[in-house]
C-alpha cells in the first residue's frame, strides 16, 4: 500500500517506505496547532509555548493526561530539527512511530483520534490510568518504606461482544427535525455500552498492591503498576500510578538530595562557641559543635547580604537507585542580638573592655554641632521620602485654576 506517493515512482529515500514526491493532502500544521504556534515560529518560540501548556496541563497538576501526551509528542518533533523537516514536508507519515512522549502510543490515533490517512493502528489504545496521591514522610524517603495498599477495580467477566446496537462503533447517528422541513443528523456515543462499542459484564476486584518507596524518592515521583487499572474492552488496560507527596518536616527542608535546617543562636554563641543536638531522619542523634575560635556572622561576607551558611557533607538525602551517594546537610545560622537596653551599663563596658574593635569618643565641642540618634527604620521604604512622595509637589503654582501663564517675546 502507497500512502500519497505515486505507484512505479523511484523507490527509496522516503521516509516510511513513501515513494516519490510529499503526497499534496498531508496535514503538516496539527502539531503547530496542538502547541498554539502559528507561521511555523522558530525553536525557541516552540519551547516557550510548550512550556506554557505543559504547566496547565500536565498530570500531576490535575491536566488530562492525553492532552499532556499530545503537547508532549508535537514539542518532540518540533524541537529537533531533522523530525520537523520531515514533519514539514511528509506530515506525520514522514515522523514514524520513534517518539517518546507519545507513550508507545500510534501518532495518528493520538492526534486524530484513529486511523490517518488510511494507516492503520500499531496497537491496541490503551484505557485511562488512575492517579492515587500517596503521603510520604521525610523519614520514609530518606529510609525507604513498604507499604500495602487496597484498591478496587472492574474487571470484565467473560468474552465481550459486539454492541448490536452501534455494531461496534460506540456511537449511533440521530435525526432530529429542528423546524418545518428541516432536519437535521447528529452523532452521539451509544447509550447501551457507553461509548465502547463492545458489550460486556463487570464485577469488582478487590487487590492489595505493596508500594515500595526507595530510598531518595522525590516529591511528584511515580510508583507505577501496569495494567491495575479498571479493565476496558478492546483496549489495553491502564496503569495505576502512586503519586509522591512530601510532608513538611519540623526541622528539615529538602532540595533534590540536599537539606537544610536553621539554628538561631544567640549573641554570645555566636562569639563563644555553641553545642546542638539534633536526631537525623534515620534516629541518628548528631551533636553539631563549633570549631574552637570559630565565629557566627549574621551574614556572609559576599556582595550580597546572603545568611550565614555551614555544611555538613554526606548527610542529606540518599540518591535515588544510588543510596550510597548522599546529599549535604546546610545549616543557615541566624544570630539573636540583644534588644535596645536589654544589657546593663556595667555589662556594656565589660563587654566595651573586653570585645576587639571599641568605639574611640570623637572629640567635638557640643556647641558647634548638632548631636543626633537614630530611629528604626524599613529599607523597602528607601526612596520615597520627601514631599514629592506624598501627594504634592514641593512647590505648588498659583496660578493653577486658569491664571495667565508668563509669555516670552524676543527683543
Amino acid at each position: 500500500m502507497f500512502f500519497g506517493g505515486m505507484p512505479g515512482g523511484m523507490p527509496g529515500g522516503m521516509p516510511g517506505g513513501m515513494r516519490g514526491g510529499p503526497p499534496k493532502d498531508v496535514d503538516t500544521e496539527k502539531l503547530y496547532e496542538t502547541l498554539g504556534a502559528k507561521n511555523k515560529p522558530p525553536k525557541k518560540e516552540i519551547r516557550k509555548a510548550y512550556m506554557k501548556l505543559s504547566r496547565t496541563h500536565h498530570p500531576d497538576k490535575g491536566g488530562d493526561e492525553h492532552k499532556f501526551k499530545e503537547i508532549s509528542a508535537a514539542y518532540e518533533i518540533l524541537s529537533d530539527e531533522d523530525k520537523r523537516a520531515q514533519y514539514d514536508k511528509y506530515g506525520l507519515e514522514g515522523v514514524g512511530d520513534d517518539v517518546g512522549a507519545a507513550g508507545g502510543e500510534d501518532l495518528f490515533s493520538m492526534f486524530f483520534g484513529g486511523g490517518g490517512g488510511g494507516r492503520s493502528r500499531a496497537g491496541p489504545r490503551k484505557g485511562p490510568s488512575v492517579n492515587h496521591p500517596l503521603k510520604v514522610s521525610l523519614e520514609d524517603l530518606y529510609n525507604g518504606k513498604t507499604v500495602k495498599l487496597a484498591v478496587n477495580r472492574k474487571v470484565i467477566l467473560g468474552t465481550p461482544s459486539e454492541c448490536t446496537k452501534c455494531k461496534g462503533q460506540g456511537a449511533v447517528m440521530e435525526i432530529r427535525q429542528i423546524g418545518p422541513g428541516m432536519i437535521t443528523q447528529m452523532q452521539r456515543p451509544c447509550d447501551t455500552c457507553k461509548g465502547q462499542g463492545m458489550a460486556c459484564t463487570f464485577k469488582n476486584e478487590r487487590k492489595v498492591l505493596e508500594v515500595h518507596v526507595e530510598k531518595g524518592m522525590a516529591h511528584n515521583q511515580r510508583i507505577t503498576f501496569r495494567g491495575m487499572a479498571d479493565e476496558t474492552p478492546k483496549a489495553e488496560t491502564g496503569d495505576i500510578n502512586f503519586i509522591i507527596q512530601e510532608k513538611d518536616h519540623d526541622l528539615f527542608k529538602r532540595k533534590g538530595n540536599d537539606l537544610l535546617a536553621t539554628k538561631t543562636v544567640s549573641l554570645n554563641q555566636a562569639l563563644c562557641g555553641f553545642t546542638w543536638k539534633i536526631t537525623h531522619l534515620d534516629g541518628r542523634t548528631l551533636v553539631i559543635k563549633s570549631k574552637a575560635g570559630e565565629v557566627i556572622k549574621p551574614e556572609m561576607n559576599t556582595k550580597e547580604a546572603l545568611p550565614f551558611v555551614k555544611m555538613l557533607p554526606d548527610e542529606g538525602m540518599p540518591s535515588k537507585g544510588n543510596p550510597f551517594v548522599r546529599g549535604n546537610l546546610y545549616v543557615i545560622f541566624r544570630v539573636e542580638f540583644p534588644d535596645d537596653n536589654e544589657l546593663p551599663a556595667h555589662v556594656v563596658e565589660e563587654l566595651r573592655k573586653l570585645l576587639p574593635g571599641a568605639d574611640v569618643p570623637e572629640e567635638y565641642d557640643a556647641m558647634e554641632v548638632e548631636e543626633v540618634t537614630l530611629t528604626s527604620a524599613d529599607l523597602r521604604t528607601f526612596g520615597k521620602g520627601g514631599a514629592t512622595n506624598h501627594g504634592g509637589e514641593a512647590h505648588d503654582s498659583d496660578d493653577e485654576d486658569g491664571g495667565v501663564q508668563p509669555q516670552c517675546q524676543q527683543m
